[in-house]
């Protein structure tokens, strides 16, 4: 009887992306957080359109000088910017990382008959692609002026003829209500999400932030929707 003296090769170990699993869903709360309160607040300036052109115009005026000269012209804006890229990139790429270790951790066997209590969970995907596509239909409408998105006539600068322009398309009035929807279901349940993801165990205060959540996500919902409504219905010319 022989006995062999080899030694076995070692193994390389698996290199892991450095950030865990519970680091990811910290990172998507809080960013997801950071995207609810740009929207609810972003949705307050909108509502300013109701006040009429001056109005508005001057609101649109004030963000690109606010802080002058302490900020160069439209400071304000592109520090915003800069902040919201960020906050995708981590928020796309940590659901990207979570998504993808949750398919390797479940192997090749699917859940089926998921209960409805689950719908928002399975929507999350489908909601956060429409978003960005949505925000790129957005950006490229009533920001950069581009076509196809943004109508023969926009100018910059002048932020309520162009608002005004582009939701009396009816076409383009029901992608904005349509990504209101889609934005209402991510919202409530990725806020619910983030109350788990950062440690609430408390009943009243999670209670509290799943009614919080809904109600910022319904706030948002209705006063953005109302704008292309109303004009559509020419009462906002």
């Amino acid at each position: 009887m022989t006995v062999s003296l080899e030694k076995a090769a070692p193994t390389t170990p698996k290199r892991r992306f450095p950030l865990s699993t519970f680091a990811a869903k910290v990172v998507m709360a809080v960013t997801g957080i950071v995207f609810a309160a740009f929207v609810f607040v972003h949705m307050v300036g909108n509502l300013k359109v109701f006040f009429g052109a001056d109005h508005f115009n001057e609101y649109a005026a004030w963000l690109r000088d606010a802080f002058t000269p302490l900020l160069p012209h439209e400071g304000l804006l592109w520090i915003l910017r800069a902040v919201l890229l960020a906050a995708l990139v981590a928020h796309v790429g940590c659901a990207i990382l979570v998504a993808i270790r949750g398919r390797r951790a479940r192997g090749p066997h699917r859940r089926r008959a998921l209960p409805l209590r689950t719908f928002g969970t399975r929507t999350m995907l489908v909601t956060g692609i429409v978003l960005f596509l949505f925000l790129v239909f957005h950006l490229l409408d009533l920001t950069i002026g581009a076509p196809p998105a943004a109508t023969d006539v926009f100018e910059h600068g002048d932020a309520y003829a162009n608002l005004v322009a582009s939701f009396r398309r009816p076409w383009a009035a029901a992608v904005y209500i349509a990504a209101m929807l889609a934005l209402v279901l991510h919202l409530v349940h990725g806020l619910w999400l983030s109350a788990h993801d950062l440690g609430v165990t408390g009943k009243r205060v999670r209670a509290v932030w799943k009614v919080l959540g809904f109600a910022v996500a319904l706030v948002v919902a209705v006063g953005n929707t109302s704008i292309p409504l109303f004009i559509l219905l020419g009462v906002v010319r």
